[in-house]
């Protein structure tokens, strides 16, 4: 079966980030559609619009230290709405924080992934949060 490319949100407010997982993620050869925000404010409205669309995102990347909104005030919104509480959250951070860890998975994440210190680590990451899903989980657009 062809799978359909993974379409992610990706939120982060370091541009130089954003541009290197998304060079990861082009490394990998593996299928995907991405949209960027650099706050928590910019994720709660591309969700929005998304969610009038019909068309949410597979899975949203967050990170945690953010302006306006940080990561922690997104997964609180995320838990409240019955919309978006199903999108699954993968933490993405430069925190290796216990507290940080547990606090976001009382909060709904799904998985918190400290960011690799090198690409490779982090074309790594992207392909197991890749095959995990795509593999082993139904997505929302998947389901029978």
């Amino acid at each position: 079966m062809t799978r359909r490319p993974l379409n992610l949100l990706l939120a982060d407010d370091s541009p130089s980030d954003l541009l290197l997982i998304e060079m990861a993620l082009d490394s990998t050869g593996l299928p995907y559609e991405l949209q960027t925000a650099l706050d928590g404010l910019e994720v709660m409205e591309a969700l929005q619009d998304r969610l009038r669309a019909s068309h949410l995102p597979d899975f949203l990347l967050l990170d945690l230290n953010m302006p306006r909104m940080d990561g922690f005030e997104v997964l609180t919104a995320l838990h409240r709405n019955p919309d978006l509480a199903t999108i699954p959250v993968i933490v993405l951070t430069t925190s290796d924080a216990r507290a940080d860890q547990e606090r976001a998975h009382t909060l709904g994440a799904r998985a918190f992934v400290t960011k690799p210190l090198n690409f490779d680590g982090l074309t790594s990451v992207l392909q197991g949060l890749h095959a995990h899903w795509q593999g082993q989980a139904a997505l929302p657009g998947q389901r029978e």
